[in-house]
């Protein structure tokens, strides 16, 4: 018997005593173990070939347990791989569970397994949510800008979170070329959870259609929210067309509205989301309000 395989035995014959009797740290021993026995895999991998995998799985199996196959031994292998070039990252530190950790290892790049480490760190994802977000490509409707503030770990402005496209559910089954503003609200307003954690974290519901008096008329605000990470109120409006120039001119109307009469002094300026059928970059790079966003919107 190689030292290796001795070795990797050894180690996972512990980790199957350890879940059994102090269940408190479990998940944390367990990420330990596949890290290090990762190690000695590729350790052993570059001495005998590929194909020690498949010898020691057998054996493993026969001698530890049925869960060794070959497929999770290279789940480990690959596991140390990918982390082990990472930063400041430690099996020992990590509040991940293993099977967070296999929905992480298919993605391989670096800079997306690390948007998401943070997103479930900041956010206790179990790993049934951290699937969804993943399969929703929740990283790549993220500009490009923003993957370079995360990486570098800049902090980040409310504007900067918002994903494009916004995925929206409808459970009617609606063509997005024959929905009105009313149905998209309607739609919206049905799920207004899954709507807030699209477009980022902190983000409160105040009400939709939230009436506001200029002069002798009122007016409606699609929706109204608030976000308490950022300290600022956030007008949304609705648009089943491109984005024109005079919903630009709309939406600022009603932030400097609510600045006015409902801002209290200690709160952040609001902000103003448009959510369009299609975007309008020549427009919206004529204006200067960096408050003012655009966003178009999906539905799924």
């Amino acid at each position: 018997m190689d030292k290796y395989y001795k070795e990797i035995k050894d180690k996972l014959i512990d980790e199957e005593v350890y879940s059994k009797a102090k269940d408190y740290s479990k998940e944390r021993h367990k990420v330990v173990a596949y890290y290090e026995t990762g190690k000695l895999l590729l350790e052993a991998g570059s001495k005998y070939g590929d194909s020690i995998i498949e010898n020691y799985s057998k054996k493993l199996v026969n001698e530890v347990g049925k869960k060794y196959s070959a497929r999770t031994l290279r789940r480990m292998r690959q596991f140390y791989e990918i982390f082990s070039n990472f930063e400041n990252w430690s099996p020992s530190g990590t509040n991940l569970n293993w099977s967070h950790y296999r929905e992480l290892l298919p993605l391989k790049e670096h800079d997306k397994i690390r948007y998401y480490i943070k997103v479930c760190l900041e956010n206790s994802l179990s790993k049934t949510k951290l699937h969804e977000r993943i399969k929703n490509k929740e990283y790549e409707r993220l500009d490009d800008k923003t993957k370079e503030r995360i990486i570098n770990n800049d902090d980040l402005e409310l504007i900067d979170t918002l994903k494009n496209p916004i995925l929206i559910k409808n459970s009617y089954n609606m063509d997005i070329n024959n929905i009105s503003e009313k149905f998209l609200q309607m739609i919206i307003l049905e799920d207004i959870s899954s709507f807030m954690n699209e477009l980022g974290e902190g983000f409160c519901f105040i009400k939709e259609e939230y009436p506001i008096r200029i002069g002798s008329r009122y007016n409606y605000i699609d929706l109204l929210l608030y976000n308490y990470l950022y300290n600022s109120f956030v007008v949304i409006e609705l648009k089943v067309t491109e984005v024109k120039k005079e919903h630009i001119g709309q939406i600022s109307v009603y932030m400097n509205y609510i600045d006015k009469h409902v801002k209290r002094t200690i709160q952040n300026k609001t902000i103003g989301i448009i959510i369009a059928k299609e975007n309008n970059e020549f427009v919206m790079s004529y204006y200067s309000d960096p408050r003012i966003t655009s966003r178009v919107y999906e539905l799924i």
